[in-house]
């Protein structure tokens, strides 16, 4: 182990306590830097040290940690990322919610690599970060504002404009929606921690925003960690030609085209091919894109401005694939202006639009089917693409029916006959985005064992979509848990998944053993650095196994992906039987050293060094 951390490191915990103002600053432990790297590491270790876990997650107890990693402010590609940790409203477990943007590179510049928020505000705050700490300051003349107004206003009351940079809450955080999400609007791009309910805990501890100011730390890397990254330009840049051109967005038509894009709350998984064209990332780019705009150090500018000019609507960010999926093809609406209109509203009300078009979707469908009262609330038929906007109002403000689908599908199908379990898509509380459960195997298996819950940030699409385990069972829960290991990795460095998986490898390699070890001088293996992602993604179990959310019985399927094939189209047939689920999650147990009910055991726990983090959880 390390004695002193690399200069790639600023090396302090700023920790805030939001009901006296006070702060304190805590050294990095170099041995943890080397056990947990940064970013989504760090983060885990905080909620793990800091949580009670019987603690809700709108408790004062709970924290909302955010962290950058060794890579910020470096020559390493699209490593302008900060991971957001907390206890998720959604999921009762752990969650980490990452964004981009320019506000992690001006974290990394304060030498603050961690930022913890404890407690909670008597009144409704901001939080302003420098080199020199931290000042709770007062925003109750900022309640009820929408995110980029609030951005807005604390960049104008701190007079730096955009070298103040902020995440916001809207309206939906302040009213604890439990999807709520935050908005960093940047000089470059915006950034949104869409997916968890990181919105719902900065308003449960009233706050509004975070504010950083630059300050004067700059990593230094050991080696010459630029020349390794120019020498993976070429490869980086082909390789994400799709997004630079489209953004996410031209995703649309070729999964379509696979038949594993849900429609219809997944009642099928294709539509018409004009159906799709209309959304696609294509027609967006000729018809309503403007700019392209990127995070802080990316060439690849997979960010886009749509403006429609004839409703006044100028320069919103442009819906991305995750978005189309739940607020256009799950609502059967393929508009594309009624779909860049939502994805604003939202962006502006502070709603993740995975979630809440999942949500919605969920109880149009139960509408449907006669389990909602006809007259509970208008809006909730397939194809109402105006009363789509309007329930974004209503969910972020919480009114009327609006405050049923504020707490999510799972606790909105708690309160309905038990018939509407059926129709749920997602497991652990969390809503599933776009990738197919039923027609990607490898996603099969890595919802029902991600951490988050239904999150493509766990075990990754990519690769499927490319033939890899996404028809067949025989290794894929191997590669699930690897992939799991890859993604926890890249979210320590902090690393933008495009990026990684188009300039670098869509698993853990040589190039990030090599990456690694020039920035902190340490002499790393591929098999070292798949272990700090192994290490991490373990000790995120072991805070949802304490908390009583993480077990065989909780790693499942929802109804509909277990028993319901797909029912047209080129995947017809597809889905997860309980059976097929059950053989995968033992093959996955056993791979990663859990025992039959999914706990890591006291072996795994030694071999990934994580006794003082299962002794810390043990004794709350």
């Amino acid at each position: 182990m390390s004695e002193t951390l690399p200069p790639v490191y600023g090396g302090e915990i700023l920790h805030i306590h939001l009901d006296t103002g006070e702060t304190e600053i805590e050294a990095i432990d170099p041995d943890d830097a080397r056990r947990f790297l940064g970013g989504n590491g760090f983060v885990s270790k905080q909620v793990a040290a800091h949580v009670p876990v019987d603690a809700d997650p709108f408790d004062p107890e709970n924290v909302l940690a955010m962290a950058v990693g060794p890579m910020n402010a470096t020559a390493f590609q699209s490593t302008s990322r900060g991971v957001l940790g907390f206890i998720s409203p959604l999921t009762d477990g752990f969650f980490d919610s990452t964004f981009g943007g320019t506000l992690p590179r001006a974290q990394k510049t304060t030498g603050f690599e961690v930022i913890v928020l404890h407690g909670r505000a008597e009144e409704l705050t901001y939080v302003l970060i420098t080199e020199d700490g931290a000042e709770v300051k007062s925003a109750e003349n900022l309640a009820g504002q929408e995110t980029y107004e609030t951005c807005q206003a604390i960049r104008d009351r701190e007079g730096t404009g955009y070298d103040t940079h902020v995440l916001a809450a809207g309206p939906a955080g302040e009213n604890r929606v439990r999807y709520a999400c935050l908005l960093h609007e940047s000089k470059l791009r915006e950034g949104v921690a869409g997916r968890g309910g990181s919105g719902a805990v900065l308003g449960s501890k009233n706050v509004k925003a975070i504010a950083v100011q630059e300050g004067d730390f700059q990593p230094d890397p050991e080696g010459d960690l630029r020349q390794r990254a120019v020498q993976q330009m070429g490869r980086l840049m082909a390789d994400t030609e799709m997004l630079q051109n489209y953004g996410t967005a031209g995703l649309v038509n070729p999964v379509n085209e696979m038949g594993k894009l849900g429609q219809r709350n997944l009642q099928y998984e294709q539509t018409d091919r004009e159906n799709a064209e209309a959304i696609s990332g294509e027609t967006l780019r000729e018809e309503y894109v403007t700019d392209d705009t990127t995070c802080a150090n990316c060439a690849v500018k997979c960010g886009k401005h749509v403006s429609i000019e004839a409703e006044g609507l100028t320069e919103a960010k442009i819906p991305e694939f995750e978005t189309l999926f739940g607020t256009a093809t799950m609502q059967e609406v393929y508009d594309p202006e009624y779909a860049i209109k939502v994805n604003d509203q939202c962006d502006r009300l502070g709603l993740d639009t995975i979630s809440f078009g999942v949500t919605v979707a969920f109880a149009r469908e139960c509408y449907e089917k006669g389990l909602l009262e006809k007259d509970i609330s208008p809006h909730l038929e397939f194809g109402d693409a105006n009363g789509l906007i309007e329930l974004t109002e209503r969910v972020a403000r919480r009114e009327g029916f609006g405050n049923e689908l504020a707490e999510g599908s799972f606790r909105l199908a708690a309160s309905l006959a038990d018939e509407a379990e059926q129709y749920l898509y997602g497991c652990k509380g969390l809503e599933f985005p776009a990738h197919s459960a039923r027609g990607l195997k490898g996603m099969s298996i890595g919802y029902a064992t991600a951490t988050r819950g239904g999150s493509h940030h766990d075990t990754r699409p990519t690769l499927q979509y490319d033939g890899e385990h996404d028809e067949t069972i025989e290794g894929t829960a191997e590669f699930a848990a690897r992939i799991q290991h890859f993604t926890a990795l890249g979210d320590s460095l902090t690393q933008c998944r495009f990026v990684s998986e188009g300039g670098w490898g869509g698993r853990v390699n040589e190039n990030y053993a090599e990456a690694v070890s020039l920035a902190t001088g340490w002499d790393l293996s591929v098999e070292d650095v798949e272990r700090i992602g192994e290490r991490v993604y373990n000790l995120e179990r072991l805070i949802n196994t304490a908390r009583g959310i993480a077990d065989r019985d909780t790693d499942t399927l929802p109804y509909r992906v277990m028993n319901e094939p797909i029912p047209a189209g080129p995947s017809e047939g597809m889905y997860c039987p309980p059976e097929e689920l059950e053989d995968m999650l033992t093959e996955y147990y056993e791979f990663r050293g859990w025992n039959d009910n999914g706990h890591p055991t006291t072996e795994t726990v030694e071999r990934l060094e994580l006794e003082d983090m299962a002794e810390v959880l043990s004794h709350q």
